[in-house]
Formats: C-alpha cells, sequence, structure tokens
C-alpha cells in the first residue's frame, strides 16, 4: 500500500481524547487525527519521530493524520485503517504464501448476524474466512505481541472462526505486524488471559494463525515476510 502523498517528518508531544494527537513540526504544532482506538502501548513517548499526512479537504476538521511512529529505532504503522488494505494487497499480490493464488478475494463477508470477518477467500472451491488483527506492540526490541489491552471482540472472533470451521470453512487469523525489524510474535497472555486461551482453543480447533511482518517507510507500507509464533 503507497501512500498517495510525502509524509511530514515531525515530533510527537501527546495523545489525548483518543482520536487526538499533537505535533511539532518545524515551525509549528499541529494537532493531528489518531486513527488508532487501541491502547498504543509503548508507542507514545513525547519526543519520539512521527510521519504524518495532510489532507486538505475543507470539509476535514483535522487537516493532517498519523501514519507512523520511530520507536527505539522501529518504525510503526498506527493507522489501523490501512491494515486491512495492506493485508488484501498482499492476499491479491502471493505475499501471505499459505493463502495464495486463490480464484477470488471477498472483504467482509458475514459469517453470521453477529460476526463480520475481513476477507472470504475461494481457492479450489475451498472457502475460506481470513480476519486480520493490527499488531503494534513490541515490550522486547525483536518481538511483537497482541493483543496491546484486553479485547474482548478478539475473544469473539476465535470463538466464531472455531463455529467456521465446523461449517466447512477453513479459517485463517493474520497478525498483520506493523513494526519493523521484529524478529518473533508472541500473545500477550499477561495482557489479555482469555484471549490467549481462546486462542490455544482455537489452534486445537483448527484456525491456523499466521503472523506477516511488514516492510515500512514513508512511501509506503506493505507485508515483507512471515515470522516465527513462540507460543506454546
Amino acid at each position: 500500500m503507497k501512500f498517495t502523498k510525502t509524509l511530514i517528518k515531525g515530533k510527537f508531544i501527546k495523545r489525548y481524547k483518543r482520536f487526538f494527537s499533537d505535533v511539532k513540526l518545524d515551525k509549528e504544532i499541529v494537532t493531528a487525527h489518531c486513527p488508532n482506538t487501541g491502547s498504543m502501548k509503548g508507542l507514545l513517548k513525547e519526543g519520539n519521530e512521527v510521519f504524518i499526512s495532510k489532507n486538505d479537504d475543507p470539509k476535514r476538521k483535522l487537516k493532517y493524520t498519523l501514519e507512523i511512529i520511530k520507536v527505539k529505532k522501529n518504525l510503526v504503522g498506527v493507522n489501523t485503517h490501512f491494515a486491512n488494505k495492506i493485508a488484501y494487497h498482499g492476499l491479491s499480490n502471493n505475499l501471505v504464501k499459505e493463502v495464495s493464488n486463490n480464484d477470488s478475494i471477498k472483504p467482509e463477508v458475514f459469517f453470521d448476524k453477529e460476526t463480520r470477518f475481513d476477507f472470504l477467500v475461494e481457492k479450489n472451491k475451498q472457502k475460506i474466512f481470513v480476519e486480520v488483527k493490527n499488531v503494534t506492540l513490541f515490550r522486547n526490541e525483536k518481538i511483537a505481541e497482541f493483543p496491546d489491552a484486553v479485547t474482548t471482540r478478539g475473544s469473539k472472533h476465535l470463538k466464531t472462526l472455531i463455529k467456521a470451521i465446523k461449517k466447512g470453512y477453513k479459517s485463517y487469523l493474520l497478525f498483520l505486524i506493523q513494526i519493523q525489524g521484529v524478529e518473533s510474535f508472541k500473545i500477550a497472555a499477561d495482557i489479555d488471559k482469555e484471549y490467549y486461551e481462546n486462542y490455544l482453543l482455537a489452534k486445537k480447533a483448527g484456525v491456523i494463525f499466521l503472523a506477516y511482518r511488514c516492510k515500512i517507510s514513508s512511501k509506503e507500507i506493505k507485508i515483507e515476510k512471515k515470522i516465527k509464533i513462540i507460543n506454546a
């Protein structure tokens, strides 16, 4: 996924009211939209280098959007609205080898009245659900983690992926790691024990878990390589 406009470099000041972030540019302080409803644990240190985009649409209240934060020399993509675009590009260009050479890819398909998964992929008459989880947490410089806060919605998705298997679908959960340079991934069991327990149940039931790291720059973000999941 390529950025349509050149990103602007600045320094992070603070995030507040969840959707607002103040950023210091060369001669001014601007308020940028923060397109990430998560906790963003470990990313919000004052003085961190950031990249923001600018949109001159007169209908927009905030002209700037926070896109990338640099933490511990690692670039981190924080715009969760891009996660599915990055995943779609990866699925369409065979960058996710386990789900490659597909016959069709449909975004945001309902499984039942309550749950919609990110993608329904068809390959050789097999229907495959792919749910995407955006990952930005890394407490260890080389290990990405999910979740960064308790996620009841995430647990619900795991349980529903199990139901999908029982109805004949193949189920994948793709951890899309928007963190440059990490080498492995794990579930943050200390942050959300219930999610970890549901992860183990889903794995036993046949849900296939994948962790793919992104290549990140101020020009584009795209899937780069598969990394190892180190949970039991």
